[in-house]
């Protein structure tokens, strides 16, 4: 009789255990938590990806971030389930130097990185010795630097691309100065310096319109594309291919156009 109930006791156990496994599978199933910095990543998910989802019974709660450096800190922790801010180049830099085990899911658009001036309106007025800001941060600083020699305004050496820094200058006619600062901090300090190289989610969301307030800027077949990431072990989990399948879907890219008029670039 002892016998009995203690093979009892322990199938019982064994079952409440794999229905607690259930539930929290069907849990994560259901919802997935995305980090993002606000512009144009919240609108594109709050406008046109949640709807979409919420036809498979799928959630996505968003959390925004004001850095490049905590959503995959965030990632990688498990705070949030994915990410959806950065460049292939710069998630390959930050992973590789953190020992991270992230990986990108699907391209969604491009934000094309541009030089703003409130104090000239061509290259032409760039004058000699002219302060020139750029972001601080691995990758969207080559990128910058990149932007500048593309226009003829500087050169870098042959050996350096997207890790370039303002060290790796080898000619510069126009003797520029470089101020590197966060990205974030880049528009409201264009007053103080002569022009700033600012990535397109901190220009938009500080009112100015890639397509219309640049001076130059990177066009459609710039590689920098936004991509959705998670943690390696995640890229097959189903919300995250319907969440990359919404991303790509043909409202997501009619939305990018209309709403964005060429200030954001669809990369699918």
């Amino acid at each position: 009789m002892k016998k009995n109930i203690s093979i009892f006791i322990t199938l019982l156990v064994a079952v409440i255990a794999l229905t607690g496994c259930g539930t929290k599978e069907a849990s994560i199933d259901k919802k997935i938590v995305i980090g993002v910095t606000p512009v144009p990543h919240t609108a594109i998910l709050e406008n046109v990806v949640k709807p979409i989802l919420a036809k498979e019974g799928i959630t996505i709660e968003i959390k925004e971030f004001t850095d490049y450096v905590t959503p995959n800190l965030a990632l990688a922790d498990g705070s949030i389930d994915a990410n959806y801010f950065q460049h292939i180049p710069y998630l390959n830099n930050f992973k590789e130097k953190r020992g991270l085990d992230l990986t990108e899911v699907t391209k969604v658009h491009i934000p094309p990185t541009a030089l703003y001036s409130d104090k000239i309106s061509s290259l032409e007025e760039l004058a000699a010795g002219s302060l020139v800001a750029i972001p601080s941060d691995p990758t969207n600083e080559g990128r910058a630097l990149l932007l500048l020699e593309r226009a003829g305004l500087i050169k870098l050496a042959d050996t350096v691309e997207l890790t370039a820094t303002p060290a790796d200058i080898v000619e510069n006619p126009k003797s520029l100065k470089f101020k590197e600062l966060e990205a974030a901090q880049l528009p409201r300090i264009l007053k103080d310096v002569n022009a700033a190289v600012i990535t397109a989610n901190y220009a938009i969301e500080a009112g100015f319109k890639p397509a219309e307030d640049a001076i130059i800027k990177e066009d459609a077949t710039s590689p920098y594309a936004n991509v959705l990431a998670v943690r390696t072990e995640d890229k097959d989990n189903p919300v995250i291919k319907k969440l990359a399948e919404a991303l790509n879907s043909q409202a997501v890219k009619d939305f990018i156009i209309e709403e964005y008029q060429g200030n954001i670039i669809p990369a699918f």
